[in-house]
């Protein structure tokens, strides 16, 4: 089977749209910015959680850790050394998809280092924080970020799951190395009160995670709507 081709046909059908509007909410769903609001959400929590400095600032380690491992090799070694033509500068397909404003990346684009960072994030804190509710929407939240770089034609589905794959991969590892640094691995769950995680996090404390999701997409769908009447 020609899974190059097949990678091709699949993103012509998932690339782009005739909306003004889903251009502009992508445009702005993609952009890194977009989502300091929930890394500082994280950060809340994790302080709120924690009983010392050390243990704060272990985790902020492993969450930059998880960048590094997941999106810094991504781009600084596999993407130059594959160099596979992003779908928007592919010499092949690259007048067929269909372009945002402009935009169309770096480039190479093999894997996705959207999907490997966001991915990664998301394990890395589905593990730590063990909510299921929060693990679905962390989910959620990399696979939106998967979707935008679809639509916007700058990596091929193929490009997405390597980069979901490794950034498992990558959010699990951390995870291992921060409970065997944390020495809690092997320890039975403590928490059984339904106002905590089984890892102690207060559930309560989770619903800023949730509020500022449920904001950022109300503010991109808003940017969107004015983007349409401006």
């Amino acid at each position: 089977m020609d899974w190059i081709g097949l990678d091709k046909q699949w993103l012509l059908a998932l690339n782009g749209s005739d909306s003004l509007f889903l251009d502009s909410l992508v445009k702005t769903l993609t952009a890194t910015v977009t989502w300091v609001p929930l890394y500082l959400a994280l950060l809340y929590v994790v302080v709120k959680n924690s009983d010392n400095a050390r243990k704060v600032l272990i985790i902020l380690g492993c969450a930059v850790l998880c960048v590094l491992l997941a999106g810094t090799i991504d781009d600084s070694i596999v993407k130059p050394l594959v160099a596979r033509w992003r779908p928007a500068r592919d010499p092949e397909i690259g007048m067929s998809v269909d372009i945002v404003n402009g935009y169309r990346g770096g480039r190479y684009g093999f894997f996705s280092a959207h999907a490997s960072n966001t991915f990664s994030i998301a394990v890395f804190f589905s593990l730590l924080i063990r909510d299921k509710l929060l693990s679905v929407a962390m989910v959620t939240w990399s696979l939106v970020n998967c979707w935008t770089r679809l639509y916007l034609g700058v990596h091929y589905p193929g490009d997405i799951l390597v980069g979901l794959l490794w950034g498992g991969i990558v959010g699990t590892a951390v995870w291992y190395f921060y409970s065997k640094m944390e020495k809690k691995a092997e320890q039975p769950s403590t928490f059984i009160s339904l106002q905590y995680t089984t890892t102690g996090y207060q559930r309560s404390h989770l619903d800023v995670v949730f509020c500022v999701l449920a904001f950022t997409l109300f503010f991109a769908v808003m940017k969107a709507c004015f983007s349409i009447y401006m």
